[in-house]
């Protein structure tokens, strides 16, 4: 962390550290070296010709496993292939490195529960890289979203070959199911969920009904072979109607106003605003920067993390069911 120097009032950089430096990872370096307040001290990739370059392109060292940035850095972003969240983070947790884990957490809840304890143990912050919660438009209106009714998500993408280790529930829908988590602040009553895998082994499509006890529903879709990329959520609650594009950083806000007589919508104000110039990833680094340099609670925690990906792995394992009643219906 940022510490204050005990001869003046100068402060010495909070070190950090990338591990995994490919598609997302190179990212994270790219914002850690433009921060004011911190020193890329290294990144590490397995691939030697990738954390080279990177490294070169930063301006800092570059290491080809993990655990030679031991004893080096403050803090890290985890940015592997989701089957190495667990066993990397661990050894920096234990190593009493604050870290800041690329979504999801892990790929288990076990796996969750036990960094977590760890965490614990070790007095060690972890922040989790939803980076939806970071998107201008979603920070505009959470003081706007009071007790929704109904939700509808949607987040299609167009196939790229990256991020196949995993379905498309742990790949795309898991933002949208934290983000859900976060404005309901309710629990989950009921999920039915039907997915299908089209040309990767895991799921590609999914469909996702989350009933709340609060009375919300919320229907969730994810695609990454989609002909078209959209990412947009339409809120309903009483009185008001509010849809966030999160590709474009725009949002909608349609809300009772009965001197509006000519709208669409008579009785109903309707408003927009843009933040087309706003960067989410930033905010996102910085945010984590500053949980770890005053040891405060990150903006998305690692219980927040743990609480999306079991809703996602429910939705999962409701998929799989469906699955095999519908082959059990057909052999029939």
């Amino acid at each position: 962390m940022v510490k204050e120097d005990s001869t003046s009032s100068s402060k010495t950089p909070m070190r950090v550290g990338v591990v995994g430096v490919g598609y997302l990872g190179k990212f994270h370096a790219e914002k850690y070296a433009r921060h004011p307040d911190v020193e890329l001290v290294g990144v590490v990739d397995s691939q030697a010709e990738q954390a080279d370059k990177i490294a070169k392109q930063t301006g800092c060292q570059s290491f080809y496993n993990h655990k030679e940035l031991f004893g080096k850095v403050d803090a890290v972003s985890i940015a592997v292939p989701t089957e190495m969240h667990f066993t990397i983070s661990r050894d920096f947790i234990r190593e009493k490195v604050d870290v800041l884990i690329e979504k999801p957490i892990t790929s288990t809840v076990e796996e969750a529960d036990s960094l977590l304890q760890l965490a614990d143990e070790h007095g060690v912050l972890i922040q989790v890289g939803q980076l939806e919660r970071f998107n201008p438009a979603v920070v505009a209106l959470e003081d706007r979203i009071k007790k929704p009714l109904f939700i509808e998500s949607h987040r299609l993408s167009k196939f790229k070959p990256r991020s196949l280790d995993v379905s498309v529930v742990l790949d795309l829908m898991i933002h949208d199911i934290d983000i859900i988590l976060n404005l309901v602040q309710s629990k989950i009553r009921n999920i039915h969920a039907a997915g299908i895998p089209v040309i990767t082994d895991n799921i590609d499509i999914a469909n996702a009904r989350l009933e709340f006890e609060s009375g919300c529903i919320a229907n969730v879709t994810a695609s990454r072979i989609s002909m078209k990329n959209e990412r947009k959520i339409r809120l309903f609650q009483k009185d008001a109607y509010i849809s966030i594009d999160f590709a474009e950083h725009g949002i909608v806000i349609v809300e009772r106003d009965e001197e509006q007589k000519q709208n669409i919508i008579p009785g109903m104000s309707i408003n927009k605003r843009d933040f087309t110039d706003a960067d989410a990833l930033d905010q996102e680094i910085r945010s984590f920067v500053e949980a770890v340099t005053h040891k405060k609670e990150p903006k998305v925690t690692g219980r927040m993390g743990r609480d999306a990906l079991e809703i996602a792995h429910s939705v999962m394992e409701q998929i799989q069911q469906t699955s095999e009643r519908l082959i059990h219906t057909q052999d029939n």
